[in-house]
């Protein structure tokens, strides 16, 4: 765990199309942020959803998930990334394209909203 995280993205994952239809996505990079202390899901949540409602952002939560996800664009970076809340952390789910510069935006944009250090960790699978 690191608290100035890079975003460096070790791995990325590829898109398949199955013949039955849409898309899957093979392999997975995701970023892990924890907030010191207890924060619930829910203030992550508003917490996510202050930060991505200002410049440069456009998103939307399209799925009907038993958790909060959302396909995020960085107008300024152009990259398009999901995140998703759950059991006290946020997370970024890398996709094909996605670029470390808009993580690493998001985060600092995130960091600087609120009143709290962040701990990052990366998975991989």
């Amino acid at each position: 765990m690191t608290s100035d995280p890079t975003f460096t993205i070790p791995q990325r994952p590829t898109r398949r199309y199955p013949h039955r239809g849409g898309v899957e996505y093979v392999g997975e990079t995701v970023f892990g942020l924890e907030p010191a202390g207890d924060c619930s899901d829910d203030g992550l949540v508003d917490l996510v959803e202050t930060v991505l409602s200002e410049e440069p952002y456009t998103y939307g939560d399209w799925f009907d998930l038993p958790m909060p996800l959302f396909l995020v664009h960085d107008g300024e970076t152009g990259d398009v990334f999901r995140v998703g809340i759950r059991d006290g952390r946020i997370e970024f789910h890398v996709l094909p394209a996605t670029e470390s510069a808009g993580l690493r935006a998001l985060f600092d944009r995130l960091r600087a909203a609120s009143e709290t250090t962040w701990q990052v960790e990366c998975d991989t699978a």
